[in-house]
């Protein structure tokens, strides 16, 4: 290990002595791997465009993702594409390469009840609901009141409309949803070792003791995961980190305190590695089943992934969200949708929350007594001036849906200047107006006497000259 002991990403030796016991001389090229600097990577938004249409007009080179299709590296340390306007219409997500294999693994179909136990900031969450195609019941869950509006923000970004964002503990949840969800995701807290180089919290953090403290609280999670999974549904394990203790530790143990579940085989990729049963106290040879990913075998920092079933096949009753759209809030929403829109985005599950008009796709009733950051998709306000849109109906519909549109290329200063949250001329239009960069929509303006008053989110706003 001469040469190799963490000074120069500044990690601890004995991390290094540790993975050493599990990598060999192997752990050379690990240690330089988990130490360099990364290209950044994103996912297309399918839910707004394809793969393809997304690399016809990419502003930057892209590398496919080799186990995600939506999936790309941008080979270019400077693209900075959280700073193009294509983000700010959510046509991507910029996530790590192996959290991309997350919604792979899992796979929600259409209409199908999800559940993402602890989803901010969001890469995951966007990601199953794109390959739900925005239909069903997804649930979007973070106990971390400092985390769960970021999740809703990013949420809304990329378009989705069938999300409930909640954030309570896992048994609360339990208690409320037992034995609902098709598919669970725990993308568990734990050690995060895959971020040590770039993380100064992370590197602060670790220790053997925290591992252990992670490994019990990631059994205490998976444990109130098991019950929230139906009969013949499927619970996705994921960590961030390489530590045996919070991989295969813990499935094996939930294994053994939980026969209705067993280890699934997912399709293998040559970049993949297996479980280890050999690291863990465990001698469990359906281990090997689990996913393993290196930042020194393929793209990415690294992750750890377990595909569980629950033995059975049931289809449990899950009722119907109903209509409770007060008459007055239901008159300002059409009159709006009458007056700017083609149609209406949305005719059932309409509530008003908040004075926020949203669309659930769950009965209140079903949330009561739960921390609700969002029920549904927010359709906008009501105000003493009628309707007011919320940018996550501009970000969730399409520009030919809307009357009133102000296309703008990604290159014009008008759109830089919204995107700051500026006023802009604009004579001959009035009222609302969506705007969109080419035929994708960024967020709403009011148009009155040649001048567009900004509705672009203070949160969201873009500062300075990087665009």
């Amino acid at each position: 290990m001469a040469g190799y002991n963490g000074s120069m990403v500044g990690i601890r030796e004995d991390f290094f002595k540790r993975m050493a016991c599990f990598l060999g001389e192997e752990v050379k090229t690990f240690a330089e791997a988990l130490s360099r600097s990364e290209f950044p990577a994103l996912r297309v938004n399918t839910l707004k465009l394809t793969p393809k249409h997304f690399a016809e007009r990419s502003p930057f080179p892209l590398e496919p993702v080799p186990w995600c299709p939506a999936g790309f590296v941008v080979p270019d340390i400077g693209a900075r594409p959280a700073l193009h306007p294509y983000h700010a219409a959510g046509l991507y997500y910029l996530q790590d390469p192996a959290s991309m294999l997350a919604g792979v693994i899992l796979d929600p179909q259409p209409g199908e009840w999800v559940l993402d136990l602890c989803a901010a900031p969001g890469g995951k969450a966007t990601h199953l609901a794109a390959r739900m195609q925005n239909r069903g019941v997804l649930v979007a869950n973070d106990p971390n009141p400092r985390r769960v509006p970021v999740l809703a923000r990013n949420l809304e970004r990329m378009g989705v409309t069938c999300a409930v964002v909640l954030q309570e503990e896992p048994a609360r949840l339990a208690q409320h949803f037992a034995g609902l969800f098709d598919r669970v995701l725990v993308d568990a807290p734990c050690s995060g070792e895959a971020t040590l180089a770039h993380d100064p919290e992370a590197r602060r953090r670790w220790s053997p003791k925290t591992i252990r403290k992670m490994a019990a609280l990631q059994s205490h999670i998976l444990k109130q995961a098991a019950r929230l999974t139906r009969l013949g549904g499927y619970l996705l394990y994921a960590t961030c980190t390489f530590s045996p203790e919070e991989n295969e530790e813990v499935i094996a143990s939930f294994l053994q305190a939980h026969p209705e579940f067993r280890l699934v085989e997912v399709k293998r990729h040559p970049l993949f590695d297996r479980g280890h049963p050999e690291w863990s106290r465990f001698s469990l040879p359906e281990l090997v089943r689990a996913v393993r990913l290196w930042p020194h075998r393929g793209p990415g920092k690294g992750h750890f992934y377990a595909l569980l079933r629950r033995e059975g096949k049931e289809t449990p009753f899950r009722p119907q969200p109903r209509d409770l759209l007060p008459p007055e809030a239901e008159k300002a929403y059409r009159n709006f949708c009458d007056q700017y829109l083609e149609s209406l985005p949305a005719e059932e599950g309409l509530v008003l929350w908040r004075e926020g008009i949203f669309r659930t796709s769950l009965p209140l009733e079903m949330l009561e007594g739960l921390r609700v950051l969002r029920p549904g998709w927010w359709l906008g306000s009501l105000k003493q001036e009628g309707f007011v849109p919320d940018h996550a109906l501009a970000l969730g519909i399409r520009t030919e849906q809307v009357n009133q549109v102000l296309s703008l290329s990604p290159s014009d200063p008008m759109l830089k200047a919204y995107l700051r949250g500026e006023e802009l001329p604009l004579a001959g239009q009035e009222g609302w107006v969506l705007v969109a960069v080419e035929e994708f929509p960024v967020g709403w303006g009011y148009c009155r006497q040649g001048r567009l008053r900004n509705f672009y989110p203070r949160a969201w706003r873009l500062l300075g000259t990087g665009i």
